[in-house]
């Protein structure tokens, strides 16, 4: 990976529809790689088939960003702080900033979540920013992939 490369993980998301859409929303901003972590699915299933239900919404995404499935995140979190990321969590947490107040400098991992858990507590645990986009509705929070956009936009700068 290049040294200003920002990189997206992706814990234990449920749903390819979300999985396919975050490809080509990271796509869109820039992100270099894709670590897909613990029951994520993968563009590819268990065969190395084309998954069409994430392939429909990524529009060919999927084969134009790098990725990686690994089983847990603390390694992967160990590894990436080692090579100098800033690892920021989307999530809404009492540790948590508003997404708009946040300056970054350098290599940049983001973390989403789980669309009902959230990001897993050894991930807020590990990261060195939690972000939070306010809500104004009534609504507690936003769709997993929609979140991902907003967040990787503002913060990137885009």
């Amino acid at each position: 990976m290049k040294e200003s490369d920002s990189i997206l993980i992706l814990e234990n998301i449920r749903s390819a529809q979300n999985v396919g859409a975050l490809f080509r929303t990271a796509d869109a901003a820039g992100i270099s790689h894709i670590y897909i972590v613990g029951y994520t699915p993968d563009p590819l299933d268990r065969f190395g088939h084309p998954r069409n239900d994430i392939a429909k919404a990524a529009l060919g995404a999927e084969k134009t960003i790098p990725w990686k499935h690994v089983a847990t995140i603390s390694p992967l979190l160990k590894k990436l702080k080692k090579e100098g990321f800033q690892i920021i969590a989307i999530e809404q947490s009492e540790n948590s900033v508003d997404y708009k107040k946040i300056k970054t400098t350098g290599k940049v991992a983001f973390i989403l979540g789980n669309e009902v858990e959230g990001v897993s507590k050894t991930a807020l645990k590990n990261s060195d920013i939690i972000a939070e986009i306010p809500m104004k509705g009534e609504k507690e929070s936003l769709n997993v992939s929609v979140a991902g956009g907003i967040a990787m936009f503002r913060i990137l700068g885009i």
